[in-house]
């Protein structure tokens, strides 16, 4: 009779495990077609992001190049100086005279992780498997008055972020994780909104807020032309 209460106890917790996983699963699948669906997805290789934000009333253009997995490029104009940061999967710089620097600085080992993540225009949820990440059901949570489903990502790179997907629209409406900024590690959101469909059928967020200030984008170009060496310094 012991026997078959550990077995049947055993039993259970195996089933939730996988009922949890389904679940996870289930998530990342509604989410995928909220955003464009499977081929949708698979087929995008580049994106380009067009914007503007505003600073302490300082006017910020901002242009948001990636390549699927090789780089990522962000062209920053303000106070009539050129900025960049970019990263390609082996390496990255920043260069800043708005603020001061004189010449290019390369990214840290820990900076480079976290960009090479944002490398991935599919989005992180999307294949996650195939890409060597693993991902977590950690609830829901309130996201502005709405419920959003909580996933915890690991990356391959040992890198951790959370996704919180809208119950109504399975879209994400903010991230959380860790960056490395100024030598100090902090906590960082940012939140996702006003999305809208390309005519190409995929859907972007065009204001997305981070504690610089929200960037309203105005133009995105998808599966583009681009010369790769614009991510190298």
């Amino acid at each position: 009779m012991k026997k078959m209460k550990v077995l049947f106890a055993a039993f259970l917790l195996f089933t939730c495990i996988r009922l949890n996983a389904q679940t996870v699963d289930e998530i990342v699948n509604m989410h995928v077609e909220a955003m464009g669906g499977k081929e949708k997805l698979a087929a995008l290789k580049t994106v380009k992001m067009s914007g503007n934000m505003s600073v302490q009333g300082t006017d910020i253009a901002l242009t948001m190049t990636k390549s699927q997995m090789v780089g990522m490029r962000v062209d920053i104009e303000v106070g009539g100086t050129s900025n960049y940061q970019v990263a390609n999967m082996k390496e990255g710089w920043v260069f800043m005279p708005a603020m001061g620097m004189a010449d290019p600085v390369a990214m840290d080992a820990d900076q480079l992780k976290s960009y090479a993540n944002q490398m991935d225009v599919q989005g992180a949820l999307f294949n996650y498997k195939e890409k060597g990440s693993s991902v977590e059901l950690a609830g829901t949570e309130k996201v502005d008055g709405n419920d959003a489903y909580k996933i915890k990502v690991t990356y391959k790179n040992g890198k951790n972020g959370t996704y919180f997907i809208d119950k109504k629209t399975n879209r994400i409406v903010k991230t959380s994780g860790k960056a490395t900024m100024q030598g100090q590690e902090m906590d960082v959101e940012t939140t996702f909104a006003d999305y809208k469909q390309t005519v190409d059928g995929y859907w972007f967020p065009y204001a997305v807020t981070n504690m610089q200030g929200t960037i309203n984008f105005d133009k995105v170009e998808v599966n583009m032309p681009v010369d790769e060496k614009i991510y190298s310094n």
